[in-house]
């Protein structure tokens, strides 16, 4: 949590805990389901918690906004940004049911009541939200073809409605198609060289 700490120190006592246990949680789960790369567990606040922050870093999502989380996978980034945001709704998705499974427990466990967590493909989700998020899930424009669709038109009280995507590696050809897009590399936000070629991809509504 030092690491945590170290950019977000106004986090609550509460926070630190949820992150700690959900941290305790992911590792215990790894040992017989892949929620993130086995390589990876010793650096889980690094390059799993960390990093899903980074969208905090850059970004403010408002309270009451409702964000969907798209293959959420081992819950990253939604169920840090979950913690970070507690006035904030989050749904969570997964075209993987064992996963969803384990991350439905873990949320239960943690107590977070502004998670839910759905077994579904973004494309069939019918809902609309006013931002969704990502971690490198599959290429940008891809990835806006299957969400695009389910964004809110911002409106009062919630005029930065859109795309909020972690990538990593060179971003050149894929922007090219998105011309509105704003770009922040995390390693202006974070030290450390896993976040060297990190970034993340702000997309709003009129930028789609």
């Amino acid at each position: 949590m030092k690491e945590i700490l170290k950019y977000f120190p106004d986090l609550t006592p509460i926070q630190i805990e949820q992150l700690s246990g959900f941290c305790r949680e992911v590792s215990t789960w790894n040992q017989h389901l892949n929620l993130v790369s086995r390589k990876d567990i010793q650096h889980l606040y690094e390059r799993h918690i960390l990093h899903s922050l980074g969208i905090a870093a850059c970004h403010t999502i408002p309270d009451n906004s409702r964000v969907l989380d798209v293959g959420t996978g081992g819950g990253f980034p939604g169920i840090p940004l979950a913690i970070f945001f507690p006035r904030t709704s989050f749904t969570l998705v997964d075209s993987i049911g064992k996963k969803i499974n384990a991350v439905r427990a873990i949320s239960d466990k943690l107590g977070l009541l502004n998670v839910a967590v759905r077994l579904a493909r973004a494309e069939n989700i019918k809902d609309r939200y006013h931002y969704i998020t990502g971690r490198a899930v599959t290429g940008l424009g891809r990835f806006t073809v299957w969400v695009k669709g389910r964004i809110q038109e911002p409106g009062p009280g919630f005029p930065g409605n859109g795309i909020l995507y972690l990538k990593g590696g060179d971003m050149t050809e894929e922007l090219k198609l998105f011309p509105g897009a704003e770009l922040y590399h995390l390693d202006k936000y974070f030290s450390g060289s896993f976040f060297e070629t990190k970034k993340l991809i702000y997309l709003p509504f009129k930028a789609l």
